[in-house]
């Protein structure tokens, strides 16, 4: 998907541009021969990373040829006909990319992982996916390296009980953990990432939802976010809604949750089409971006008593709706009572 945007936004002018790789594991390498400016000659690319221990020398190289190789892909890395520059760094660097300043730190995961901070004219961001806490070394290391950042995307992979139990020992982390990191370091954001794959949308929310209780400016990474920083502060925008197929329809509900201010909102509203996963609710209030959310819909009984249904969602879409006034919001629907997400 990036490389596609990049071929439409350069639209035959070549890319000049910096990767930076966190480590060799599958799941962050694995989208390397599909992106497309690889394989335009017209473009060049300087990349990052660590020597190996395994691989010595050369590693990210030794990588890139491993994956393009007989019997893992049609080609080889010949077709790769980008320019393209190899640096390897360590932990503790920091150089300068075109006005950016660039510092890394060593994460705590098995055969090594980076954690960058990018320093821009805007903000901070701060990438430190793939760490387990409870070393005093990395855990120092991180929080001097996240200190002060306007955004942290921390791993948060595994609830708070799984990470003391089944996954000990397995290189991540949880939300409790990244609150305890964002405190700590004193970040203006917490985005928790690098989801499990097991883990529904609903128990992703449910993270969120419990991380925003003691850190409230918590995101939750979804496909498709972008995150922009300027003088003004944090933007944060969601593509889409991630609610399936509805179905059209006008219940009366009640409505409550925080606007953008963080306020408190009540309102009467109108759902206008339903499923299992959410809803799209019209309301005069512009509630936060997945800031949790109480809708209860007022539902058909019988003639002697009202029937009401009442569920927890989080907000994932709100636009100008239809009518002056009126919000367009999207919402996801959270399991209630999941005894696994709290942690303590």
């Amino acid at each position: 998907m990036l490389g596609n945007q990049w071929a439409s936004v350069h639209a035959g002018n070549g890319i000049d541009a910096h990767v930076l790789v966190t480590h060799y594991h599958w799941d962050h390498i694995q989208g390397i021969p599909f992106f497309q400016p690889f394989f335009e000659a017209r473009n060049r690319f300087h990349f990052y990373s660590f020597q190996s221990k395994d691989l010595g020398p050369n590693s990210l190289r030794q990588v890139l040829e491993a994956q393009l190789a007989k019997p893992y892909f049609p080609v080889d890395v010949s077709t790769m006909t980008a320019e393209r520059h190899f640096r390897e760094i360590a932990g503790s660097e920091k150089w300068e990319i075109c006005g950016t300043k660039v510092s890394t730190a060593w994460l705590n995961h098995p055969q090594g992982c980076l954690g960058y901070r990018l320093d821009t004219t805007g903000g901070s961001v701060v990438y430190a996916t793939d760490n387990e806490p409870g070393v005093a070394e990395f855990d120092s290391s991180l929080r001097q390296l996240a200190s002060g950042a306007d955004v942290l995307i921390y791993d948060a992979q595994y609830s708070p009980e799984q990470l003391a139990s089944t996954r000990r020992n397995w290189g991540h982390s949880s939300w409790l953990e990244g609150v305890k990191m964002a405190r700590s370091a004193k970040v203006r954001n917490l985005v928790l990432f690098h989801h499990d794959p097991d883990s529904s949308d609903q128990r992703v929310d449910a993270f969120l939802s419990a991380a925003r209780q003691e850190f409230p400016a918590t995101w939750a990474a979804t496909e498709g976010m972008t995150i922009t920083l300027s003088e003004r502060g944090v933007d944060v925008v969601l593509r889409g809604s991630r609610v399936g197929q509805r179905r059209r329809l006008r219940f009366a509900a009640t409505v409550s949750g925080h606007a953008e201010d963080g306020s408190l909102f009540q309102e009467k509203a109108i759902v206008r089409d339903l499923s299992l996963q959410g809803a799209y609710l019209c309301l005069k209030s512009r509630p936060r971006l997945q800031s949790e959310m109480r809708v209860v819909i007022e539902a058909a009984g019988d003639k002697d008593r009202a029937s009401m249904l009442s569920l927890r969602g989080t907000v994932i879409h709100c636009d100008p709706g239809r009518e002056k006034n009126d919000n367009g919001v999207g919402v996801v629907f959270i399991e209630e009572g999941d005894p696994t997400i709290l942690g303590g």
